[in-house]
C-alpha cells in the first residue's frame, strides 16, 4: 500500500482531519495496510486512528480556542476591555470583530482564529531567518483586485462557513458564484462549503462537486498564486481520499508545471508517485528534488524508503537517518523509525534499537518490541499468550484434537506439486525457502484453496473469531532447512496468532518473539502476539510445516471487529 495525504471527511474512511504528509488510500471507506509493520505501506502515508483511541496512543488537542487565548489576541490588538464586561457577555462581539477583519493575518478575509496565531506567532521577536520564513509562508495571498471590491460579502459568507452553518454558507458562496463568476475567492468558499458538507454528510457525491470546484477555482483568470496552489493541493488530497489516485497524480504533475521551482509540490508529486506504485518515477522526483535541495528531509526519507524496498539496505540507512534528524514536517512518522531500524538490523548495526527507543518515546510504538503502527488502545498487550488467556479455548482444542486431519490435507496439497504453495513475497527472508498455502486472507474464504483442504475449512467455519477476522489470514506455512526470518513485527495489534504445529523436526526449528525463544511441537498449539517482535530460524536437516491461525483480540467489542478496516 502507498501513502496517501490525510484528509477530512466525505465519505467516512479517514482517520481524522486535515492534511500530513500521506495516507492509505483505497477510497471514501477506508485503507487497508500489509501484514507486515511498514512492510509494504508507503512511509507518507498516515496510520488511521482506530477504534478506542489515536493512533499509537497519542491524545488529540482540544479544538477551538480558550478563552484566555481571545483574552490575549484583545490585549495583542489594543482592543482592551475589562474582564467582567467579557464574561458577563456585554461586549458586541460582531461588532469587535468586524473591526479586527483590518487584522486579516492570513488572506481568507476575515479575523479569526487562525489569524490571532499568525498574529501571536509574528509578534514573537526572532532574528531566526528560517522562522522569519515560516512566518511568511503563514499568510496566503487569497484575494485579487476585484475581490478586495467585493471583500465583506466574502467575509459575510466565510463567517458563516466557520461557525458551522455549512448549508447556509453554501447557499451563499452559490448566490456570490452566481453575480461573479470570475471570482477566484468566491468559488474557492464554495469549493471549501462542499468539502466540509462532504464530511458532515459523509457523502462521497458531495465531495466530488468539491472536487471539481476546486479544479474550477484555478482555472478562472487572474487567481493569485496561493489560491491556486491552495485549490490544486486541496483537489490533490481530496481525490487521494477517494481513491482517485491516477486523477490525484496529474492534479500534482499539473501544480509542478505550474510552479516548477516548489520543492514542496515535487515532493507532494513524489508521494502522488508512491500511491500509484510507481516508485521509479517517485525515486526520479527525490532525486531532482535532492539535487536542488540536498538537505530537504522530507525528500531524504522517502528516498531511503524507496531504496530499502529496492532492497537496497545499506544505501537507505543514511537518508533514513537524516531525513528524520531534520525535524522537518512529514518526517517525524512511525514508518521511518521502522525502516530505519530493520534496516540497520539486517547490516548488523547495534544502534537499531536506539532508533526504536526513540519512535516508542516520540509516541510511534507502544514499546520498543511491539512497534506495529495500526492499532487500538487499551488493548492487553504480551508476547506470549496461552490458550486460557485468549478466551478461544474450544477453538484451541479442535486444532489440537485434529492436527492430523489438518497435517494430511496439508501435505497432500504439498505432493500436488502445483504451485499452490506461494513463496513468502515481503522481504522478510535473509535466506532460504518458505512458501505458504492461504485459505483465508482479510476475513474472505478462497474457496478454490479450500478445495485443496475442505475438511480442514469445514472444521474452521465453526469458529467466526478467526474465519472473520479481517486482519489476518489462515494459511499452511512450510520452512525448508536453512531459512532465517529477519526481526520483524507485524501491522497491528487486533490479532494474535495461532501456529499449530503438523511436521516439526526433532531440532533446529525455533521461534523467538520478543525475549523469549520457544520450539514447536507437533499437535499442540503456540499463541503470540506478532505486533511483538519475532524471528525464526529453520537449521534443521528436513522441513517444518505448520498451521497458521489469526484470531481477533480478544478485548476488541463486537462492534470494533465489524468496522476495523482489513489488513
Amino acid at each position: 500500500m502507498a501513502p496517501r495525504k490525510n484528509a477530512k471527511g466525505g465519505g467516512g474512511g479517514s482517520s481524522g482531519s486535515g492534511s500530513s504528509s500521506s495516507s492509505s488510500g483505497s477510497g471514501g471507506s477506508g485503507g487497508s495496510g500489509s501484514s507486515s509493520s511498514g512492510g509494504s505501506s508507503s512511509p507518507g502515508a498516515r496510520r488511521d486512528t482506530k477504534h478506542g483511541g489515536h493512533k499509537n496512543g497519542r491524545k488529540g488537542g482540544l479544538p477551538g480556542s480558550s478563552f484566555f487565548t481571545w483574552f490575549m489576541v484583545i490585549a495583542l490588538l489594543g482592543v482592551w476591555t475589562s474582564v467582567a464586561v467579557v464574561w458577563f457577555d456585554l461586549v458586541d462581539y460582531e461588532e469587535v470583530l468586524g473591526k479586527l477583519g483590518v487584522y486579516d493575518a492570513d488572506g481568507d478575509g476575515d479575523f479569526d482564529v487562525d489569524d490571532a496565531k499568525v498574529l501571536l506567532e509574528t509578534n514573537k521577536k526572532t532574528d531566526d531567518p528560517e522562522q522569519k520564513e515560516k512566518v511568511k509562508k503563514k499568510k496566503p495571498k487569497l484575494l485579487n483586485k476585484f475581490d478586495k471590491t467585493i471583500k465583506a460579502e466574502l467575509d459575510a459568507a466565510e463567517k458563516l462557513r466557520k461557525r458551522g452553518k455549512i448549508e447556509e454558507a453554501v447557499t451563499a458562496f452559490e448566490e456570490l458564484v452566481r453575480k461573479y463568476p470570475r471570482s477566484p475567492r468566491a468559488r474557492y468558499g464554495k469549493a471549501q462549503c462542499e468539502d466540509d458538507l462532504a464530511e458532515k454528510r459523509r457523502s462521497n457525491d458531495v465531495l466530488r462537486r468539491a472536487i471539481e470546484t476546486y479544479q474550477e477555482v484555478a482555472s478562472l483568470p487572474d487567481v493569485p498564486t496561493d489560491l491556486v496552489k491552495l485549490s490544486l493541493k486541496r483537489r490533490s488530497e481530496r481525490q487521494q481520499f477517494l481513491g482517485h489516485m491516477r486523477g490525484s497524480l496529474v492534479t500534482l504533475q499539473k501544480l509542478v508545471q505550474l510552479f516548477p521551482d516548489d520543492t514542496s509540490l515535487k515532493n507532494d508529486l513524489g508521494v502522488g508517485y508512491l500511491l500509484m506504485g510507481d516508485n521509479e518515477n517517485a525515486k526520479k522526483v527525490y532525486e531532482e528534488v535532492l539535487n536542488v535541495t540536498p538537505n530537504d528531509g522530507f525528500a531524504k526519507v522517502h528516498y531511503g524508503f524507496i531504496l530499502k524496498a529496492q532492497n537496497k539496505i545499506a544505501e537507505s540507512i543514511p537518508y533514513l537517518k537524516e531525513g528524520i534528524e531534520s525535524g522537518d514536517p512529514g518526517t517525524d512518522d512511525g514508518r521511518f523509525y521502522f525502516h530505519l531500524g530493520d534496516a540497520m538490523q539486517r547490516v548488523g548495526n547495534k544502534e537499531a534499537y536506539k532508533w526504536y527507543e526513540l519512535g516508542h518515546e516520540r509516541g510511534h510504538f507502544a514499546s520498543v518490541w511491539q512497534r506495529s503502527l495500526y492499532n487500538v488502545n487499551g488493548l492487553k498487550a504480551q508476547p506470549w499468550w496461552t490458550p486460557k488467556e485468549t478466551g478461544y479455548t474450544e477453538l484451541v482444542k479442535s486444532l489440537e484434537r485434529n492436527w492430523k486431519l489438518i497435517r494430511d490435507e496439508g501435505l497432500s496439497v504439498m505432493d500436488e506439486a502445483k504451485g499452490l504453495f506461494l513463496p513468502e513475497d515481503e522481504n522478510l527472508r535473509e535466506k532460504g525457502d518458505w512458501s505458504q498455502f492461504t485459505l483465508w486472507q482479510q476475513g474472505r474464504k478462497n474457496d478454490n484453496a479450500c478445495k485443496g483442504a475442505p475438511k480442514t475449512c469445514s472444521l474452521l467455519d465453526k469458529f467466526p473469531e478467526t474465519t472473520g477476522c479481517r486482519r489476518g489470514q489462515i494459511k499452511y506455512s512450510i520452512m525448508h532447512p536453512g531459512t532465517h526470518v529477519w526481526p520483524h513485527t507485524g501491522p497491528t495489534n487486533c490479532r494474535l496468532r495461532m501456529h499449530l504445529g503438523l511436521v516439526i523436526p526433532k531440532e533446529g526449528c525455533k521461534i523467538r518473539c520478543a525475549n523469549e525463544t520457544r520450539t514447536w511441537e507437533e499437535g499442540k498449539v503456540l499463541i503470540f502476539d506478532d505486533s511483538f517482535e519475532h524471528e525464526v530460524w529453520q537449521d534443521a536437516t528436513s522441513f517444518r510445516l505448520i498451521f497458521i491461525v489469526d484470531v481477533w483480540h480478544p478485548e476488541l467489542t463486537p462492534q470494533q471487529r465489524r468496522s476495523l478496516p482489513a489488513i
